[in-house]
């Protein structure tokens, strides 16, 4: 990975984690003080929305953390080793997390008329794809243990002439 990548994939993971800071500060701050929202129907949504909201923006800033650790030890040459696959259990537990906070929003609009039902099916889809990148974070993680076990293999191959001599 060039230089410029790995500095504009940290400045794009810096700004992502200064916005999910200021997402989760400005709703904890709502939270807190209210609104006084008249729609009955929307009041009684309101704290669960927002906590989901709050836990979701935390998920993401766990996966650019470990994106963040991931980069450095590219940099490094160090991310074909086991313990890129600490980070990579991370991410995709993260997504995991993040698709089951956005199934609980859907339930949590589901019933009664604060939604429109067409959200509650976006909602679902945007579940299958959350999903859908935990699989391939999956996938990822496959192609990484076996990059892994390649390069142990060849360490252990280079180092049986040496013994030999």
């Amino acid at each position: 990975m060039g230089q410029l990548t790995t500095l504009a994939l940290r400045g794009a993971t810096v700004a992502l984690l200064a916005g999910a800071a200021f997402i989760q500060g400005v709703l904890i701050w709502l939270l807190a003080a209210g609104t006084g929202d008249p729609d009955a129907a929307l009041a009684a949504v309101r704290t669960p929305v927002f906590l989901i909201t709050v836990l979701g923006a935390a998920a993401a800033e766990v996966v650019l953390v470990c994106v963040w650790r991931l980069v450095t030890m590219v940099r490094r040459g160090t991310v074909f080793s086991l313990g890129a696959f600490r980070y990579v259990h991370v991410v995709t537990g993260a997504f995991v997390a993040a698709a089951l906070l956005v199934f609980a929003l859907a339930v949590v609009l589901a019933p009664g008329e604060a939604v429109a039902p067409g959200i509650v099916l976006i909602l679902g889809g945007v579940v299958v794809t959350i999903l859908g990148v935990a699989l391939v974070v999956l996938v990822l993680r496959m192609l990484l243990a076996q990059a892994v076990a390649r390069d142990i293999e060849a360490a252990r191959m280079r180092a049986e002439p040496a013994e030999v001599i």
